[in-house]
Parts: structure tokens; C-alpha cells; sequence
């Protein structure tokens, strides 16, 4: 069986849709397209404007491009290599790619366009203005509206004339957490292909990641939830800093640690989210993927590394054994020390000469 409508079924459920729109009767819309498409087209007629206008797609002045390209260096630096991969995945179905900044101005294009195709070099230019305001409802617009991933077909476009495209968006958000632009992947007179929401998606992913490991940090921490097996694109992804406040943090670890948007002056710290010394992160970088508390009470998997380093494999212990790091010597010692003072840790510190926070952190233990 298909895995969608015949088009000209589709189409024509669009066509009905858009009708009722311009009518006047948006409630009786669905299911023939999503709510949300069905919201764009009304403020786009309530900004005054009407699906026969001819589209301009006009680009933005020089002065401000500048500026767009100046604060878009590090979205299009961390996009350029998945740009590359994404355009070689999408050449053979006549798809290109269009990365914007979060105000739906072009930033960058990748992939097969044709120059002597007005309709596709009309859109696929950097500083040509994508937005709802400028070119209706696009997948630019929707993803940038809606801040998820999108798909549009044909006629879902608001004005007549962009009615040519298919497209999927997907929104792209920075460290901070924040929308920074949109990648879209857009065809002419083409099928229908909407599995295009999902590698958009898992593109915008990866470019997400990459701009975040491009940042300063001492540590970066992979998360995920008990049983997941960590490695790929679908984890959480936080960063600290030596002094263990978070530098930034991708969509996924904002989701599972309940994290807003950054605010300037308003870092938040490691121990603000963890339920465990946030000292010992930095101890097991590079080790085995461990269990950590969540002030929610939620547990999530957890491997830690510094920048540069790859986590080492975990190996069954020699037969033979090889005498002790000095730093185990160390946290012999300390241990000792706090039986010795029968559990008091400040007796020990003073007894040691190192403060109460190093002893915790040399064995791990929960601050009293």
C-alpha cells in the first residue's frame, strides 16, 4: 500500500482546505491540513495579504547582511560539514538545501540547484529575506514559528506562486539554547516525500551538537536514560566549564534536565542539576558510563569527557597487580583518615591539612 495519499487526492484536500481558509471558516479545516498550517495562512491574510500576490523574494540590504552574516559565523561554521553530507544524500532527488538565521534570512546553500531555474535560484540565494512576512507560509516561516520539525507540500504554501515547492524544516537552536536559524531542504515540482522531516531533523541535530562541542569547555557530559545505549546524535549533550557551570547544553539534555534558555548572568552550576558531588564529573572523565542522580529523582546514564579525549573502554583488571596511582595512594590515605576521626569529615580535613570539599570529592561521597 502507499505510504501516502495518491497526489491528487492530496492535493486536492489542500485545495478544499485553502478555500475554507479564505472563506472565512477555519474550524472546518481539518483534517485536510495541520492546525498550524491552517494558522499561518490566516495571519498571513490578516498582514494584508493575498495568495495571488506575485512573490519577490527579495534579498536584504548589503549593510544589513553583514550584520546577519557577522552573528551567523558560528551557526554556518558548525552547519558547513553536515551541509556537505546532507547535499550529497539529497542529490539524486532533486531536494537542496537552505540554511537560515532565526529571523528566516538566508545564511547559506548547499546542494543541486539549478541557476538557470528562476524558481529555484529565486529562493536558494544568500540574503534573500524567507520569512513569513516576505514569502507567506514556508517551511522556513512554520519551522521558525513553530519550532519543530515541518513538512510542506505544494498548495500548503500560502501564495500561489510557491506553490511549485515541497519542503522540510526543521529549527536549529544554538548552546544557549536558543532558536539561531532553520535548515530546510526544498524541492520543485517533485513528489511528495515528508521521511524528508526526519533527516532534516536529525541534520539539524547534528549541527546543533557540532556548534555546541565548538565551544570553550572543560568537560562535556553525554546523557541518557538507563538502558540506552549512549553514542550518537540522539543524546544529551552539556557542557561545563572547570569551575562546573554549565556552558551550554543541545535541545535533548535541555529536555531531560528540565533546562530553559540561558540567561546572561544567570549560569547555572552542575550541582544545581546534579544530585552528587559535581566535582567527581571531572574525576571520571574518560571512564566507564556511570548512574547519577537527578535533583527531580530521575537517574540518568552518564559519560564524561574532556575535549579532545575519547572514553576509554572498560576492561577486566589484570591478573597481575600493578602498583597504585599516586592518586589512589591519595584517596587511601584520606579514607583512612576519616575512619580514624570515626566519620567526621572536618576532623579529617584537619588532621589532613585540605579543606572538607576536597575530602568529599576524593571518595565521592555526598556533602553532609
Amino acid at each position: 500500500m502507499p505510504l501516502t495519499a495518491p497526489p491528487s487526492d492530496r492535493l486536492m484536500r489542500i485545495e478544499q482546505a485553502r478555500n475554507l481558509v479564505f472563506q472565512g471558516r477555519r474550524a472546518d479545516v481539518q483534517p485536510s491540513v495541520s492546525p498550524w498550517i491552517a494558522q499561518s495562512w490566516q495571519r498571513c491574510l490578516d498582514m494584508g495579504l493575498q495568495p495571488e500576490q506575485p512573490v519577490g523574494f527579495d534579498a536584504v540590504s548589503a549593510q544589513h547582511m553583514r550584520h546577519v552574516q557577522e552573528a551567523s559565523r558560528p551557526l554556518v561554521q558548525a552547519a558547513q560539514p553536515v551541509l556537505v553530507e546532507l547535499a550529497r544524500a539529497i542529490a539524486d532527488i532533486r531536494y537542496f538545501a537552505i540554511l537560515t538565521n532565526a529571523q528566516g534570512i538566508v545564511v547559506d546553500v548547499h546542494g543541486a540547484v539549478d541557476r538557470q531555474d528562476r524558481r529555484a535560484d529565486a529562493i536558494a540565494r544568500v540574503g534573500v529575506d524567507l520569512s513569513e512576512k516576505s514569502v507567506g507560509t514556508t517551511s522556513i516561516s512554520a519551522a521558525l514559528t513553530e519550532l519543530q520539525p515541518v513538512w510542506l507540500h505544494r498548495g500548503e504554501h500560502f501564495f500561489n506562486d510557491n506553490s511549485i515547492y515541497s519542503c522540510a524544516g526543521a529549527p536549529v537552536f544554538g548552546p544557549d539554547g536558543l532558536c539561531a536559524g532553520m535548515l530546510d531542504l526544498t524541492g520543485i515540482e517533485t513528489m511528495e516525500r515528508p521521511a524528508l522531516k526526519h533527516l532534516v531533523r536529525r541534520s539539524a541535530r547534528s549541527i546543533e551538537n557540532s556548534w555546541l562541542l565548538s565551544t570553550g569547555h572543560a568537560l562535556v557530559l553525554r546523557l541518557s536514560w538507563p538502558g540506552n545505549q549512549p553514542g550518537d546524535d540522539s543524546d544529551g549533550l552539556l557542557t561545563l566549564d572547570q569551575d562546573g557551570h554549565i556552558v551550554g547544553a543541545n535541545p535533548t539534555a535541555r529536555q531531560m534536565l528540565t533546562l530553559s534558555p540561558a540567561s546572561a548572568g544567570k549560569a547555572m552550576h552542575a550541582s544545581d542539576v546534579f544530585a552528587s558531588p559535581w566535582e567527581n564529573l571531572f574525576d571520571t572523565a574518560g571512564r566507564a558510563t556511570q548512574e547519577l542522580p537527578l535533583w527531580s529523582g530521575l537517574r540518568l546514564q552518564t559519560l564524561a569527557t574532556r575535549p579532545g579525549a575519547h572514553p576509554t573502554a572498560v576492561t577486566e583488571p589484570p591478573l597481575m597487580s600493578a602498583p597504585k596511582a599516586l592518586k589512589a595512594v591519595q584517596t587511601d590515605m584520606i579514607r583512612q583518615a576519616v575512619q580514624q576521626a570515626r566519620g567526621n569529615v572536618a576532623e579529617a580535613a584537619r588532621a589532613l591539612g585540605i579543606s572538607r570539599a576536597t575530602v568529599y570529592r576524593k571518595l565521592g561521597a555526598p556533602r553532609q
